[in-house]
């Protein structure tokens, strides 16, 4: 495990996060599970990654630029999928142990990119697929839209628990995708309540943007990735504790 050195950029970002989302005194609250998608589409112009801000009336991390996810819901785990995450995906997920079933993760970054962005991460329902028979609306649409989750594209290339300073916590994992290879279908992302201006953004452009220290890092691993396909850096874990940043790879 190493000690973690932001930059003089990150490190005024998350004094402002800090003193925008400070709890109240007391215990530091328990993080919730969480999972990301990290879209990836390859252009002529090199690639454009999915991005939206969420609004402004949100409690955790208003206005700020992110990629597409959310908490992981009671029921993810037990989702029927057209395909499952790789096997070496599934065990890196499960390192040092889960309280929930470790394709939870992929399932929840499918769902809240439908809810999110209406981006189907999907392939079309075979014959004789397992419907959904669970409570969740938006589960209950993908699948009525004739679609079952394909988790097979999703890479697993970061998780970060949220310091224990703030008044709302998550242990979000990171997936990257090419989008040629998830996506349904070319449908356009759509701004919905919880997330606006949805656009494709080049690396540039994206890191000129109003991110969260932890997005920011998390575009640096992306823009490896992409540009040293052969080269596994380790999946970085970043906990953000009282004695200090502390990150190690998996």
């Amino acid at each position: 495990m190493n000690t973690y050195q932001p930059d003089l950029v990150e490190q005024a970002q998350e004094a402002r996060e800090d003193a925008l989302a400070a709890r109240p005194p007391g215990p530091a609250p328990r993080p919730k599970d969480a999972a990301t998608l990290m879209l990836v589409r390859r252009t002529p112009d090199g690639p454009r990654i999915l991005m939206g801000q969420r609004g402004r009336g949100h409690s955790f991390m208003p206005d700020k630029y992110v990629f597409p996810g959310g908490k992981v819901d009671p029921t993810d785990g037990a989702v029927p999928a057209a395909s499952e995450p790789a096997s070496n995906t599934l065990a890196a997920l499960a390192h040092g142990g889960v309280r929930r079933r470790a394709r939870a993760f992929a399932l929840a970054a499918v769902r809240e990119m439908w809810e999110e962005a209406g981006l189907l991460v999907a392939r079309t329902a075979a014959a004789g697929t397992p419907a959904y028979r669970g409570p969740d609306p938006g589960w209950q649409s993908l699948f009525a839209a004739g679609a079952a989750p394909h988790l097979e594209p999703l890479r697993y290339i970061g998780r970060a628990i949220t310091p224990p300073s703030r008044h709302k916590r998550f242990d979000a994992r990171f997936f990257m995708a090419d989008a040629d290879e998830a996506l349904l279908d070319a449908r356009p992302a759509q701004d919905g309540a919880e997330m606006g201006d949805l656009r494709w953004f080049a690396f540039d452009e994206a890191l000129g943007l109003d991110l969260p220290s932890v997005t920011r890092f998390m575009l640096g691993e992306l823009k490896v990735r992409l540009e040293q396909p052969d080269h596994e850096p380790g999946i970085p874990f970043l906990r953000w504790t009282r004695s200090g940043h502390r990150m190690d790879r998996l």
